[in-house]
């Protein structure tokens, strides 16, 4: 069975991942929620610049269209 993109994001909640903006921004942090719009709430987001924090964003909703790629994150 092939997995569609709704079920990579389900496989997601709990875990870390790196998210690429359309505007060159990369953030990290926990998927806890996202809607069929790809909208995401990340918790303990931070912006990063290099692999490291440039930015504590707490908690945040990142809409769908902004968004360039989602990428687990190995800790």
């Amino acid at each position: 069975m092939q997995e569609r993109p709704f079920d990579l994001l389900n496989k997601s909640i709990g875990q870390q991942v790196m998210i690429r903006m359309k505007n060159g921004n990369d953030i990290r942090g926990k998927v806890t929620s996202f809607d069929i719009h790809m909208n995401i709430v990340l918790e303990g987001a931070e912006e990063v610049d290099d692999g490291q924090t440039k930015a504590k964003l707490g908690t945040i909703l990142l809409r769908g269209g902004n968004i360039l790629f989602i990428s687990p994150v190995s800790l």
